[in-house]
């Protein structure tokens, strides 16, 4: 008997099951979680190795290591494996499918056959979408704009396919997580008592099956104008290309908040935790993740004040788009309320966490820019717009997924990882970001236009600056890869909740069992409790 007892304290999903085949047809939403990490980590490698290059080239005026046509589509790959590849299921596949079930006391998700069939969506997707390079490559930009767009036949349709294919990965993820969250709570785990980062999921969820279809429907159509010659976009067939804007925008404008708002709970995780405080404001923190989701879809029309659209249409989207902070600036505020007289412990994801809210706020108070009509039409399409977006989403995004793998990493593998090298990961990629980007708003306000291969020669300084500080962020990448690796193979064992967390993760083993508890939690305070 006391064997047996032993056995099922050392048995945890890692080992619950050996070999690849157990991996590649797992049920268990922790399993998918760790391959969905490995997946959009390659696919980020693969995104970053496109951004060196872009950035390569740009260190000087006239072509340096690409042509003009090379260009195009090497920005094309990267835009377009970062958004659909890597940021937007990032944070929900990996982080939310192993976390959101545990931290709700739940054995696993709603749908685990429909969870693992999402993964291998995902693969298809971007397997469909890569085969475009045997085509001679994509090279209309990630947002595959028309008519350009339909010019380019076989290598758009693979991207749209792929693109569309992908798609049911984020809608497949999203219903596991709405029916999850409404009908496998513990007891007494009530709405009000759910962890921030649930809401977050949930809120994200409800775009993700509402809004990806529209852009399925989209890029199939793009698909038939190209194959069949159907006129939806050209105009030369009686299409209409702004209709293109947009169907394209009503997605991707909430895209943008499929990516930020589960980053926005792994922060009120980590501010929480690491500031020893119970969170302040936690309705008003879950409630405005569910009104940034509502007002995410009337907002798209900002993407186009200079596509020709009416006057009144433009005011209408301005105000709402600026709405849409309302809700943002709750968020920020009650973090920075919870920090005051806290005791603030600054380990690396406590210092990813408030890197974010640098990053974060920056690139919230320039989006106001780009909402206010007068100022739009000087920035649009400059490289102001580029470092706005890239100061939200992967300013924002991946700082956060840094600290989220940092801060339940000792959960995840049951080991630490080493402190004082992932807080120098993220020296290198703080100072990084912020010497590629911040330069590209000045660049922007000067009018250097964005996707151009060459620029003017009194631009190049700034753009040499932008240069060195994506090399920085590529070495504080490849420092925190090292830091987890190390973990991995050589960590210190940690126990059950190494940072003095509040949710439910926390009180079973690490790693944690197969069926996550060994009995069924019973919920009878909210979240968070500091005392």
């Amino acid at each position: 008997m006391a064997t047996a007892t032993a056995h099922h304290e050392n048995s945890n999903y890692l080992n619950h099951e050996k070999g690849l085949w157990s991996w590649l047809t797992t049920l268990d939403h922790k399993r998918i979680g760790l391959l969905y990490f490995i997946t959009v980590a390659l696919f980020f490698l693969v995104g970053g190795i496109f951004a060196l290059l872009i950035r390569t080239e740009l260190y000087s005026v006239g072509e340096t290591i690409m042509t003009a046509e090379q260009y195009a589509r090497v920005m094309t790959y990267h835009g377009a494996v970062m958004v659909f590849l890597v940021i937007i299921p990032g944070i929900p596949a990996f982080l939310g499918n192993f976390f959101l079930p545990i931290q709700i006391g739940a054995k696993d998700v709603a749908f685990p056959r429909l969870n693992l069939l999402s993964w291998y969506c995902l693969l298809l997707g971007a397997g469909i979408a890569l085969t475009s390079l045997f085509f001679g490559g994509a090279d209309t930009g990630w947002t595959f704009y028309t008519p350009y767009s339909i010019k380019h036949s076989p290598a758009v349709i693979c991207m749209a396919l792929g693109v569309f294919v992908a798609g049911f990965s984020s809608i497949l993820t999203g219903l596991n997580f709405v029916v999850t969250t409404h009908k496998l709570r513990a007891p007494g785990m009530t709405m009000n008592r759910i962890p921030l980062f649930v809401w977050a999921l949930y809120s994200t969820a409800i775009i993700q099956v509402l809004a990806t279809p529209v852009l399925g429907i989209t890029v199939l159509l793009l698909a038939a104008e190209n194959i069949f010659g159907i006129g939806f976009f050209d105009p030369a067939l009686g299409g209409d290309p702004v209709l293109f804007q947009h169907f394209f925008w009503f997605y991707s404008h909430p895209a943008v908040y499929i990516m930020i708002l589960p980053a926005f709970g792994v922060i009120s995780e980590l501010i929480t935790t690491f500031a020893r405080k119970t969170i302040f404001g936690y309705t008003a923190i879950a409630y405005s993740s569910l009104a940034i989701a509502a007002v995410s879809f009337f907002v798209w029309g900002h993407h186009m004040f200079v596509s020709g659209q009416s006057e009144f249409a433009g005011i209408v989207f301005s105000f709402l788009t600026m709405l849409v902070g309302v809700p943002t600036a709750i968020k920020l505020f009650n973090w920075m309320a919870t920090l005051y007289k806290g005791s603030i412990n600054l380990s690396a994801p406590m210092l990813y966490a408030l890197g974010f809210m640098f990053l974060f706020t920056i690139g919230g108070v320039t989006g106001i820019f780009l909402a206010t009509i007068a100022t739009d039409v000087h920035f649009h399409d400059t490289y102001f717009v580029v470092a706005h977006f890239h100061y939200v989403m992967v300013g924002g995004t991946l700082m956060s997924i840094m600290g989220g793998i940092f801060y339940w990493f000792p959960k995840m593998f049951g080991r630490l990882c080493n402190d004082a090298w992932a807080r120098v990961s993220f020296v290198f990629i703080f100072v990084g970001f912020n010497v590629t980007f911040f330069p590209q708003f000045v660049l922007g306000s000067l009018g250097m236009p964005r996707r151009y291969f060459d620029y003017l020669p009194e631009f190049q300084h700034l753009n040499r600056i932008s240069t060195i500080g994506s090399y920085l962020i590529g070495i504080g990448f490849i420092v925190g890869l090292i830091t987890i690796i190390h973990g991995l193979l050589k960590g210190e064992k940690s126990g059950p909740n190494p940072w003095g967390g509040k949710t439910l993760e926390w009180t079973t083993a690490s790693p944690p069992p197969h069926e996550n508890f060994l009995t069924t939690p019973v919920v009878t305070a909210g979240p968070y409790e500091y005392r």
